[in-house]
């Protein structure tokens, strides 16, 4: 091993060492968490360590805290810096602080780590731009590999074999005893904010939560939760993210919610769920911006019907003539008659027209179709046939 090397392994054991003897309640926990640190900091020194001959400067890394994580003077790993340094952190440019030239990078928006390089001129800056584009390429592979969030990620995208699900997640040390729920927010207009960032701040215990960004309108938050936890508590749940996300950030968002799962092995089921609840709500329930699976009712039964069976099944009930022949003034009629329970004199009322006005209605549409909607079993028919005929125009994508 490089004399080097040995030095800096040997003052990460010796700060890990001190660090144990720190009570604390959550003690697993921290250790868990410096491990990690430690993990980071051993990949980036690997860079530090190649660009010193090169730079020909003191350079190295700081932590949000102002720590020094890496550093090619090793005798400074552990120093803390003053708190002047924290302003780094704040913006996306090189800055120079205290005769050193500093660029944060990490998440865009909650930088974790900057780089340092010695000197305030325009060379030392570009040194920072170039070492945080290297440090920002090595953390994004050590998270791919290691990160619970991209093993999450597979699973619900069915990317990864249901062989090789339990031993990731045995190496992962993965809590696979736990209820957990995928819901699925889709951004409908474009935003100036990352609503990816401020979704996963909703939600910052990443050892429970995982936030995760599937394209340019959807993202999914896998939820871990209380066995039996009910449908409304979860829906209140989606509508505390729908409202923060519109009052504080002016972003409109529809969400769909699975069912909840035991196991990590069927959250991709879940995350189905949730991507048809959306679909489904689109066709059905086109005013409600949070739609849950379990509430889809009859709707979930027509959306998994093969196209060819509904158009074969509109063909038998309408024999008489097409369920375009109907008027919107005639199909308004039916719909407020279904509202109001097959109730007659009530449905008259709330139309402002007279009974037999509506009677003689109702006359022409059986008339049209053969069905009375007056009796219940012609209601039901004609009802899953409006249904029907809408679920073929909206065409919905399938899951």
């Amino acid at each position: 091993m490089p004399k080097k090397v040995f030095i800096f392994w040997a003052k990460c054991k010796q700060n890990f060492e001190n660090i144990k003897k720190i009570p604390c309640k959550n003690h697993k926990h921290c250790v868990k968490y410096i491990v990690n640190e430690l993990a980071d900091c051993i990949n980036f020194q690997a860079i530090v360590h190649q660009m010193t001959d090169a730079v020909d400067r003191t350079i190295g890394v700081i932590d949000e805290t102002g720590t020094i994580i890496s550093c090619s003077e090793l005798g400074r790993i552990g120093e803390v810096l003053s708190p002047e340094v924290n302003v780094v952190f704040q913006s996306t440019e090189p800055l120079t602080v205290g005769g050193f030239a500093y660029k944060a990078f990490g998440s865009h928006m909650h930088p974790e780590y900057a780089v340092f390089v010695e000197g305030d001129d325009a060379l030392a800056q570009n040194y920072t731009a170039i070492m945080a584009v290297s440090l920002s390429g090595i953390k994004q592979y050590y998270d791919e590999k290691y990160d619970r969030g991209n093993f999450i990620k597979n699973i619900i995208l069915d990317n990864i074999l249901p062989g090789d699900i339990y031993l990731k997640a045995r190496e992962l040390r993965f809590n696979n005893d736990v209820s957990r729920v995928v819901i699925l927010i889709r951004i409908t207009e474009h935003v100036d904010i990352s609503v990816f960032d401020v979704i996963q701040n909703l939600f910052p215990d990443k050892n429970k939560d995982f936030v995760i960004n599937l394209n340019e309108t959807d993202i999914a938050l896998i939820k871990e939760v209380k066995p039996n936890v009910d449908t409304k508590d979860l829906e209140k749940l989606a509508r505390s993210i729908s409202d923060s996300l519109g009052a504080e950030f002016y972003s409109h968002v529809l969400v769909g919610i699975g069912t909840t799962v035991e196991g990590i092995k069927d959250l991709a089921r879940s995350f189905r769920e949730a991507q048809v609840a959306l679909e489904v709500g689109k066709v059905f329930d086109t005013e409600k911006t949070i739609v849950s699976y379990d509430n889809l009712g009859i709707a979930r039964l027509i959306y998994q019907l093969p196209t060819t069976l509904c158009e074969m099944f509109l063909k038998e009930v309408f024999k008489r003539g097409s369920i375009d022949s109907l008027d919107q003034e005639t199909l308004f009629t039916i719909q407020k008659f279904f509202e109001n329970n097959l109730n007659v004199s009530e449905t008259s009322r709330k139309l402002f027209v007279h009974r037999n006005t509506l009677v003689y209605r109702l006359e022409k549409i059986k008339k049209l179709t053969g069905l009375d909607l007056r009796e219940f079993d012609d209601a039901i028919v004609f009802k899953v046939a409006l249904m029907v005929k809408k679920y073929l125009d909206s065409n919905p994508v399938k899951y």
